[in-house]
């Protein structure tokens, strides 16, 4: 998180799971985008057989760590340029609905900045992880 932003900063949670972020700030200034969640649009069969074909499309990356597992993202692609031809970020030109902003998920330990509605998602779309706020 602390490299020049356009790269990937890729990290273990819970001993099981990688999360991908895009950094976003100067070298040496730690901030990054988690990605949470994927909708399908390419490349669907293989995405299932590496999620070990999850019960529904909405299941394949509905999670940091979901998403993770159906693009074979890994600790390897930590640093890696998002611009590259390996993993990307691209603007295909969909159609966005409304976007919604809530607070963000998992960061009990964030203090003030626990609370911020910093987490974004696409209104109604089925592939976003699910988490009820009060």
């Amino acid at each position: 998180m602390f490299e020049e932003g356009g790269c990937a900063y890729v990290y273990m949670i819970y001993g099981f799971y990688f999360c991908l972020n895009a950094v976003t700030e100067a070298r040496d200034y730690p901030a990054a985008v988690l990605i949470r969640a994927v909708e399908p649009l390419d490349h669907l069969a293989v995405m299932k057989r590496l999620r070990k074909n999850p019960d529904h499309n909405t299941n394949i990356g509905s999670g940091p760590g979901k998403l993770c597992m159906a693009m074979a993202i890994d600790k390897k692609l930590n640093g890696i340029d998002l611009t590259g031809d390996t993993l990307w970020i691209e603007d295909r030109k969909l159609v966005v609905r409304r976007i919604i902003a809530t607070p963000r998920v998992g960061v009990d330990y964030a203090g003030e900045y626990k609370d911020k509605p910093w987490r974004f998602y696409e209104d109604a779309n089925p592939h976003v992880s699910r988490v009820k706020f009060q």
